[in-house]
């Protein structure tokens, strides 16, 4: 789902991923810190506006997808880009000041442990923030796409069980991972696309869920797809508003094990 191209993975959803990193990063509020982990980086659009807020010699980052990791490094010289799963962080107990996920946690083979291996990296007192689109109650950006695919197959696997697309999961999911302090907001983005097929074509690149499953579809069924998403659609110039949930907790000064 993620091995692809990065310019294929910003055209699908980089076009709301970049927008919504600065209004995550103010409710991690991610001011002047020594250095921050940005886990599951994809190919950086919170690390563009963590560079933006702290240079890039406070900034690393981590992604499973070799292309990803490849195209961050290239894009933000200086910035420590590493392949790796959360689960398995590749650096030592205490090592940042903050540690954030965007649009990740949902994709994490064990979200919990994910968020644990967050907390292991993160000094105590520090902060642990996450966000996930709301998949679940049908305010994502992805969810005109998944509306219209449930009217042609209701019994299609979409992305709104997945961890931390339903309110409250996300802070749920903290809680027991540990954290203090935890609190959780709703976090919007607008995003306006020329035409319909600005919006449609990125789904033909076979990107993460949604991608998977259109490229699943035989023609005449990939075209029904497409215009029962264009009879739903509002006209053009048409703005997408996406929310996303997002929580934040502390690292507790006395860890489990600790």
């Amino acid at each position: 789902m993620f091995d692809v191209a990065a310019d294929a993975y910003d055209s699908f959803m980089g076009r709301y991923s970049a927008p919504l990193a600065p209004v995550f990063c103010d409710f991690a509020g991610i001011g002047r810190v020594r250095r921050v982990l940005d886990v599951g980086c994809g190919p950086g659009a919170l690390v563009a506006e963590l560079v933006r807020r702290l240079g890039p010699s406070a900034v690393c980052a981590v992604d499973p997808s070799q292309p990803f990791v490849a195209a961050t490094r290239e894009r933000y010289p200086g910035v420590e880009v590493e392949r790796a799963s959360a689960e398995k962080l590749p650096f030592a107990d205490d090592a940042f000041d903050a540690t954030l996920a965007q649009l990740v946690v949902h994709f994490m083979d064990d979200a919990r442990t994910g968020l644990r291996e967050m907390m292991r990296v993160t000094r105590p007192g520090s902060v642990v923030a996450a966000c996930v689109w709301d998949h679940a109650g049908g305010e994502g950006p992805l969810s005109p796409f998944w509306d219209a695919a449930r009217r042609l197959d209701p019994d299609v696997r979409d992305e709104s069980r997945l961890a931390g697309a339903r309110e409250g999961h996300l802070a749920e999911l903290e809680r027991e991972a540990g954290f203090d302090e935890v609190e959780d907001t709703v976090l919007s983005v607008a995003v306006e696309h020329a035409t319909f097929d600005d919006w449609w074509r990125p789904f033909t690149f076979g990107v993460g869920p949604a991608g998977a499953y259109l490229a699943t579809l035989p023609p005449e069924h990939r075209a029904r797809l497409r215009t029962l998403c264009r009879e739903t659609m509002p006209n053009t110039p048409l703005t997408v508003t996406a929310r996303a949930w997002a929580a934040r907790g502390r690292v507790p000064y006395h860890r489990a094990g600790g």
